[in-house]
């Protein structure tokens, strides 16, 4: 027997299925779609079993597969085609497009080893006479008699030596059996009645064809809902189900109301768990435990049997994109990929849709659904923008319209959220005496300060130093901050309020473990005033208490040079805005900004996203980009600046001549121009339909595969052109 296997290094040189024989006792083992133990050069390597044959393709003699690492398929026939399919989107080596989909302790990876836990038990042999026993064997004795089985950690207190003593005289037998390490509770489920316009969203898609549906609703309008009334037409099939969230809002709120109503049926996948929690939560998915998998990103590669549905939550998310490393593929379209294998429809909602899918859904290719009330009958909230130029109206970073409105809702005993789009204490730390500006050492950026910690440090490569009184150029103690982070906020509300109870959740304070979830509950629970966070407080959260949103700066997002900034801009503070006024008391909005006429803040006023949508299409019409164009990034990157800004011009004018129907812009500099140490050029092609695109891109990855100096990547409508 001979089997085809791909192993675990992600290199172009070596992107294909290498030949091994397979040993005569692991033959019946063999199956397409384990990982296998090979040698592989002087290494050895893990790699997935792709194909299986009786004969080789080589007259050379083969090396011999050293051992099997799985008992059952770790890629079944659709992820594998999966795969296949990504890796001719994303120009990605496919060995990389099979490790995204799997959690780390099935990725193939030598040396990685990730456990199963055991509960043990113990229970009384059938038919035995028991010999004289000890006292404390007596005692072991009478407590598994009365509870019929026994766990081990019951028995804690007990000598483990009288316990084997038992085992061994054949009067206990010894069970164990898998623990998972995420414990879902039961909880108590109110249904709650759904409005006409949601019974006719769910109608329409569950009694529609096979298709792609946008569900336009407003913040409030019950979205949620509907998913779950979809989902359990689906699971009364016999279906199973893919619930996608971003990440940043991938809340406990939300699995919670997805297990009062489905209990154990759900599994979650996202970042918050640890290795052994993914590992536990994939294998009850891959045994059919769980019947609907709520997740960020990677979760659409859940391995499951007979999909009815999959649902995209928040669907203008960038976070649906990998943009960080290969493959960069977008989940939206591993979505329709999965739906067309398992003839089952996609659900996209959003209240404000990205661009793209509300073109589509314009044409006709999606269906367009619409939630355009809030379930509890209110309107949305009144939104007021203050100009923040005139700064005679303002005390510190805030106005005096947010200072009153957040006075009167602590006197009301009401709540709420405050939204500053950046963590930290400051921008950055400067000197105003030489005009010393403290920068990383490896990345082209300002370093960050973070009071708490007393540390400058670097979001983009992590390094960090400690900060001092003196200016290292010219020695003397007039350091300053300047800009705004949220640590910098919450000191000025503790000192403008001191009576008020402060909850700051960002990237800081939410990195242990839990720290999120508990952060949530105790907000809901009433036991904070004011909620002050980054982006992961705009969406998903719903709390009954909250009449007042403010959002700091509404300029963060407007300002990064990305043709994207004004609808990331629009769709954040209308996310936000809708945090506000959910329940029973009427809500208000308040954005502060230094731009009160751009359309991306004045239509957040009326709630028009319509509005904004018209505008901006306009806009991407005359500048040639998406919708109306699809993007292509190239990025090229390297230590040796100049080496590699000749490289990238060479490949400018080699796109100039092979594509010479589409626009190709650049080499320029990435926004951060050096990441640790490395040299970054982007190139820029806007095409519409290219059949011929992919082959001369992929010629270019051939051409310098083997190059160590200079490292080529493909990005295909990327999330942001920076």
């Amino acid at each position: 027997m001979v089997v085809g296997v791909l192993v675990e290094l992600s290199n172009k040189n070596i992107d294909r299925v290498f030949e091994y024989s397979v040993p005569e006792e692991l033959t019946s083992l063999m199956k397409v779609g384990i990982r296998v133990l090979v040698p592989f050069g002087k290494m050895e390597l893990e790699g997935f079993v792709l194909n299986i044959k009786n004969h080789k393709d080589t007259d050379k003699d083969l090396k011999e597969v050293i051992s099997v690492v799985d008992s059952s398929v770790v890629l079944n026939s659709e992820l594998l085609e999966l795969g296949k399919d990504i890796q001719k989107s994303t120009l990605s080596t496919l060995i990389s497009c099979y490790q995204v989909m799997l959690p780390k302790a099935l990725k193939a990876k030598n040396g990685s080893n990730v456990s199963i836990r055991f509960d043990t038990y113990y229970s009384l042999n059938d038919n035995i006479t028991f010999d004289k026993l000890n006292e404390t064997q007596e005692k072991i004795i009478n407590l598994v008699k009365e509870k019929g089985i026994v766990l081990k950690k019951e028995l804690a207190d007990i000598s483990i030596s009288s316990l084997n003593t038992l085992i061994r005289k054949g009067y206990l037998k010894e069970d164990k059996k898998e623990h998972y390490r995420v414990l879902y509770k039961e909880k108590e489920f109110v249904k709650k009645k759904l409005t006409s316009d949601q019974e006719s969203v769910v109608n329409s898609v569950i009694n529609g064809n096979n298709d792609t549906y946008l569900i336009y609703g407003v913040t409030g309008s019950g979205k949620t809902e509907v998913y779950m009334e979809i989902i359990d037409h689906y699971l009364k099939l016999g279906k199973t189900s893919i619930v996608l969230v971003p990440e940043i809002s991938l809340t406990p709120q939300m699995v919670n109301r997805f297990r009062e109503r489905f209990g154990d049926k759900i599994a979650a996948l996202h970042s918050a768990l640890s290795d052994g929690e993914k590992y536990d939560e994939w294998r009850r998915i891959y045994r059919g435990e769980a019947s609907i998998v709520i997740g960020a990103r990677s979760a659409i590669f859940a391995p499951l049997n007979d999909i009815g549905v999959i649902i995209i939550d928040e669907e203008h998310s960038d976070s649906y994109k990998q943009s960080d490393s290969n493959p960069r593929y977008n989940a939206k379209d591993i979505a329709l990929l999965r739906s067309k294998y398992h003839n089952c429809p996609v659900v996209l909602g959003s209240a404000t849709p990205s661009l793209e899918t509300m073109a589509r859904a314009k044409k006709g290719v999606f269906k367009l659904l619409e939630l355009p009330n809030r379930v509890n009958g209110k309107s949305l909230p009144k939104v007021s923008i203050i100009d923040m130029n005139e700064r005679k109206k303002s005390k510190g970073y805030f106005s005096f319209e947010l200072l009153n409105s957040i006075k009167d809702r602590l006197e009301k005993n009401e709540q709420i959220i405050l939204l500053l789009n950046r963590r930290g204490y400051s921008n950055f730390v400067t000197c105003k005496n030489c005009g010393y500006t403290f920068k990383c050492p490896n990345c082209d950026i300002t370093l960050t300060y973070h009071k708490s910690s007393n540390t400058l440090r670097c979001h983009y490569c992590g390094y960090g130093e400690k900060v001092y009184k003196k200016c290292p150029e010219c020695k003397e103690e007039s350091l300053s901050n300047l800009g705004v982070g949220t640590q910098k906020i919450e000191e000025e509300l503790n000192k403008l309020f001191p009576n008020s109870r402060i909850l700051r959740m960002d990237y800081d304070t939410t990195s242990r473990k839990g720290m999120h979830e508990e952060m949530i509950e105790e907000f809901k629970d009433h036991k904070y005033d004011i909620l002050l966070g980054t982006q992961m407080v705009a969406k998903g959260l719903d709390f009954s208490l909250v009449t007042l949103v403010g959002v700091i700066n509404a300029d963060t997002s407007l300002n990064i040079p990305d043709f994207r900034s004004s609808e990331n801009t629009f769709s954040l503070l209308s996310q936000v805005a809708g945090r506000s006024g959910r329940s029973e008391k009427t809500g208000e909005v308040i954005i502060q900004t230094f731009n009160p006429d751009h359309y991306a803040i004045d239509l957040v006023k009326t709630h028009n996203y319509l509005g904004f949508y018209e505008k901006e299409m306009n806009i991407r019409r005359m500048l040639k980009y998406p919708p109306y164009y699809y993007l292509c990034n190239i990025r090229v990157s390297g230590k040796d600046a100049d080496y590699i800004y000749t490289e990238s011009l060479k490949i400018k004018r080699s796109l100039d001549r092979n594509i010479p129907n589409d626009i190709v812009l650049g080499p320029s500099n990435s926004s951060v121009f050096r990441v640790n140490n490395i040299f970054r050029y982007n190139i820029i092609i806007k095409y519409k339909k290219d059949d011929d695109l992919y082959e001369i891109l992929n010629k270019i990855i051939e051409h310098y595969k083997t190059n160590s100096k200079i490292k080529v990547d493909i990005d295909f409508n990327p999330s942001q052109v920076l």
